[in-house]
């Protein structure tokens, strides 16, 4: 995959570069706003949002109006909730705030490129563990037992099961069911614990205290 890192800080640039490179990704460096709207063509933009001759946020909406396909994460040190959202809205699919391990970094690369791929359909039927979910239908069952969930359940556990075995970030699960990092943390927690209540296995999702949630794989 071809990757339009922007990053201003060298050095951070040039760890983060040498880090995706290590993961079999074709990295393009840009230290500016003008390096990278003049860049050619990627797969993924990640973007610094305080970069020395342009904001990001500006950035960011040139390089989603001239590419609508193309993934964007936005990486900076921005870290509070209105900053997110005027990021989101900007066009970035999701929203890394330094600092970060690299593989928080690259389970995010893999779920936008997921959701942004263009060529593929998504599964609509996902089987993990004892879990068989119909997306299409809706319809949940485990093992030989049908489950019924409301909407937000099923849209959690369809999220968590895309990536079952991954840790999912709780504000990546805010966006994805909610559409929307606004989501309270109770919010969240509630669903949760009503999924697993209804599930009838409280380990099958487990809590990562500090990062999010994961859906255990066998």
């Amino acid at each position: 995959m071809r990757v339009l890192l922007v990053e201003d800080d060298l050095r951070v640039s040039a760890g983060l570069a040498s880090a995706l490179r290590r993961r079999g990704h074709d990295v393009v460096q840009a230290v500016t706003a003008a390096e990278a709207v003049e860049a050619d063509p990627v797969d993924l933009v990640l973007l610094d949002m305080s970069l020395p001759d342009r904001d990001g946020l500006e950035v960011c909406r040139w390089i989603r109006q001239h590419d609508e396909g193309v993934a964007i994460i936005a990486v900076t040190a921005r870290a509070e909730e209105h900053d997110r959202v005027a990021g989101l809205r900007a066009g970035a699919d999701d929203y890394v705030v330094k600092p970060f391990s690299m593989v928080e970094l690259q389970a995010r690369i893999e779920a936008v490129m997921r959701r942004t791929a263009r060529t593929v359909r998504p599964a609509t039927t996902l089987r993990v563990g004892v879990l068989r979910i119909d997306v299409d239908a809706r319809r949940i069952r485990v093992g030989d037992r049908e489950v019924g969930l409301s909407r937000k359940e099923f849209d959690l556990l369809v999220a968590l099961a895309r990536q079952a075995g991954t840790v999912v970030p709780r504000d990546r699960l805010q966006l994805d069911v909610w559409q929307t990092t606004w989501a309270t943390r109770h919010n969240l927690d509630v669903h949760v614990a009503a999924l697993r209540g209804k599930l009838d296995d409280p380990g099958l999702v487990e809590t990562v205290r500090g990062v999010g949630y994961r859906l255990r794989a066998t």
